[in-house]
C-alpha cells in the first residue's frame, strides 16, 4: 500500500487510534465523527492513514454499516486499554499524583513545640473537613525540615524562622509573646520590670544551642552587651518548664508553650526580646497537591486555643 496520508497525519497516532475505536464501536463514520465533534471526511482521514501506516484492511462495508476486518479486531483489542487509557490520563493524574480531596496525604515537617502546641488544632480541624486524607508529621529540627523542603520530601513546614533563606518562603500566621519564666518563690517574681542584666546572675535552661531559640537569646544579650550563663542545655518546653519548676534555673521561653495551670512565674519580656512567629515554611514554586492546598488555605482559617499566654496575651 502507498502511504500517502501517513505525512499529513504524522504525529497523530493518538487521533487515528481515538477515531478508529469509534468507528469500531458505533459501526457508522457519522456517528464516530458526532462522537469526536469531527467531520466525516475528517475520522474517513484518520481511518485510510491508520490502514496505510499499519499496512491493513482496518474496516469492510457491509450495507450501511462497516464492521471490523479480523485484522481490525486484533488491532482493536490491543489499541482499546491504551486509548482509554490516555483519555483519562489527566483525570487519573490529578487524582492520583496531585491528590483529591476525598483521598490522598498531606506531609508536614515541623518541630516537637509546633506538633505539641500548634498542629492539634490544625490536624483535627483539617481532620473534620476532609476525613479521608491522610496527615502525616515529621518531627524534625529547623535544619533538617528545611533540607526536606528543598528535597521535597514534605509538602511544607510549619514553625518559626528568624532567617529566611532566598529559596524559602515563609508566612507567619501566629505570634507569641516572650517570657521569662521563673519558679514559684523565685527572688525576681515580685520585680515588676525586670532588665537583662536582672536575670545575668542566674543560670537559664535553654534548648541546644543549634536551635532558634539559644541563637535568639545570645543574640539579643550580645546586643546590650550583658553577659550570661547557661547552666542547663535540654530539648523540649515541656522539660524545661519542668526543671525550672524544680528551681534548677530560668528559662526564657516563649507564650506558646504556657498554660495558666502551669506552677511558673511568667514575666513578659517583650521589652528586650521578640514575639516568636510561627507560619508556612515552603520551597518557592513548589506546586502543592489539591490536599496539601486544602490544608495550607485552611490554616488561616484556624483559631487557635484560648490559652492565657499565646497569642501576645502573657502577663505583665
Amino acid at each position: 500500500m502507498k502511504h500517502k496520508a501517513v505525512k499529513y497525519y504524522k504525529g497523530n497516532t493518538l487521533k487515528q487510534l481515538r477515531a478508529f475505536c469509534s468507528v469500531a464501536r458505533t459501526g457508522k463514520m457519522t456517528d464516530a465523527a458526532d462522537e469526536l465533534f469531527l467531520s466525516q471526511s475528517a475520522i474517513s482521514l484518520q481511518i485510510k492513514a491508520l490502514e496505510e501506516e499499519m499496512d491493513v484492511l482496518l474496516f469492510e462495508r457491509r450495507g450501511p454499516r462497516i464492521q471490523l476486518t479480523p485484522d481490525g479486531r486484533k488491532l482493536l483489542d490491543m489499541v482499546r486499554p491504551l486509548v482509554e487509557g490516555m483519555d483519562g490520563l489527566s483525570e487519573r493524574f490529578d487524582k492520583e499524583v496531585r491528590g483529591d480531596l476525598a483521598s490522598g496525604k498531606v506531609v508536614i515537617a515541623a518541630g516537637e513545640s509546633t506538633i505539641m502546641y500548634i498542629l492539634p488544632a490544625l490536624v483535627s480541624s483539617f481532620h473534620k473537613q476532609f476525613p479521608k486524607i491522610r496527615v502525616e508529621l515529621r518531627n524534625v529540627t529547623g535544619r533538617d525540615g528545611l533540607a526536606m523542603i528543598r528535597e521535597d520530601e514534605v509538602d511544607f513546614a510549619i514553625g518559626s524562622m528568624l532567617d529566611v533563606p532566598s529559596d524559602i518562603a515563609y508566612e507567619p500566621m501566629y505570634s507569641f509573646d516572650p517570657a521569662l519564666i521563673l519558679p514559684l518563690g523565685h527572688e525576681l517574681a515580685k520585680k515588676k520590670h525586670i532588665q537583662l542584666k536582672d536575670i545575668a546572675p542566674y543560670g537559664l535552661i535553654l534548648p541546644p544551642r543549634r536551635l532558634t531559640t539559644w541563637r535568639m537569646v545570645d543574640r539579643i544579650f550580645q546586643q546590650h552587651g550583658v553577659p550570661f550563663s547557661v547552666v542547663l542545655e535540654v530539648g523540649g518546653w515541656e522539660v524545661i518548664k519542668r526543671y525550672v519548676e524544680l528551681d534548677f534555673g530560668i528559662s526564657i521561653t516563649t507564650g506558646i508553650c504556657l498554660r495558666k495551670e502551669d506552677p511558673l512565674v511568667v514575666k513578659n519580656m517583650s521589652r528586650y526580646f521578640p514575639k516568636r512567629s510561627y507560619g508556612i515554611v515552603e520551597r518557592r514554586g513548589k506546586h502543592l497537591s489539591l490536599a496539601a492546598r486544602a490544608f495550607h488555605d485552611g490554616i488561616k482559617e484556624v483559631t487557635m486555643p484560648d490559652l492565657p499566654y499565646m497569642m501576645g496575651h502573657v502577663t505583665p
